[in-house]
């Protein structure tokens, strides 16, 4: 309970930036107009989409906003304002079977570009797992980058869990290989995938992410299989195109958002998982361990908006 309400304070104090440029932009909409006409939803397009929710969401959220407004019969501006950030939350639904991965025996690829976090992540995400009392393998596969192997050792053995590398520029799938026989052999619960993130020849990176899953397929069949996309969120829409990319070499199941505080674009969080149905997993506000956090909709929209929601699911100025 206090690791959450010190992360609470962690996810409120690095959505600053968003806060003081987004939701400020959105809260000045409100107040300065008296009517809700073509200009108040114009002016409200122009701060979601500069806010890096992105054309399609806004103009969703937008059409939403107008229909319960006919709905409900409401004439003053500042009157919408609690549908506006419901209409953000609903867009961000997890799901039930998110975390299926925790509790089976699974393996866990994690992709992404170079510099957005992805070694950190895995490093935290370990040590996450091995608090859960689970034993937890890391395959550093991401054989090209030369300081690859080195961060992961170092954050392996921060986690205190063991790492399976080759020598640097040996095939990937080599090493999963050996990854995979070492998970049944020792009887970890959870393997790690380190990947190398190259976008700028996806052709390679899908036949890489094939050769491993293939050998997963038929080493480890009954596996239950994670892909988790790490973003990093200063890099707004970027981001998603990002995400979009991977999606079209794989199956991705999740998003991994780091660097939230050091960004005015938390607005991100909400454009991908509307845009791309892939439900944010995980998000990042630092560097220690604690400050990776699984995702949760409620307290990322209370931390942004500065709001309590009640027992009836309603927004209160908090």
């Amino acid at each position: 309970m206090e690791e959450k309400k010190g992360f609470f304070a962690r996810l409120f104090s690095g959505l600053t930036k968003t806060r003081e440029t987004f939701v400020k932009g959105i809260d000045r909409v409100f107040q300065s107009f008296s009517n809700i006409d073509d200009d108040f939803y114009d002016e409200l397009e122009e701060i979601l989409i500069s806010g890096d929710i992105g054309v399609r969401t806004t103009e969703e959220i937008l059409e939403e906003l107008k229909e319960e407004v006919l709905r409900q019969h409401i004439t003053e501006p500042y009157d919408c304002k609690d549908i506006l950030i419901m209409s953000m939350m609903q867009k961000m639904h997890i799901g039930d079977a998110a975390y299926r991965y925790e509790n089976e025996t699974s393996v866990v690829f994690v992709i992404g570009v170079n510099g957005v976090g992805k070694t950190t992540t895995i490093g935290k995400l370990a040590s996450k797992l091995k608090g859960m009392n689970k034993k937890v393998l890391v395959a550093a596969a991401d054989t090209f980058r030369a300081a690859a192997g080195g961060q992961l050792e170092a954050w392996t053995r921060r986690a205190g869990v063991d790492l399976i590398s080759g020598a640097e520029g040996s095939d990937p799938a080599a090493v999963v290989f050996d990854a995979v026989s070492a998970a049944k052999a020792r009887g970890a619960d959870v393997l790690l995938v380190d990947t190398a993130g190259r976008l700028h020849n996806k052709k390679n990176l899908m036949n890489e992410l094939e050769k491993m899953n293939r050998i997963i397929d038929r080493e480890f069949p009954n596996a239950y299989r994670e892909t988790l996309v790490v973003l990093d969120a200063t890099t707004g829409q970027n981001a998603i195109n990002q995400a979009r990319e991977f999606s079209s070499v794989c199956d991705v199941t999740g998003i991994v958002l780091t660097k939230m505080d050091g960004t005015a674009k938390g607005g991100i969080a909400i454009a991908i998982q509307s845009e791309l149905n892939i439900p944010v997993k995980y998000i990042g506000v630092g560097e220690s361990i604690e400050d990776l956090q699984k995702f949760n909709t409620m307290s990322f929209i209370e931390a942004l908006f500065d709001v309590k929601m009640n027992e009836k699911g309603e927004f209160n100025a908090g």
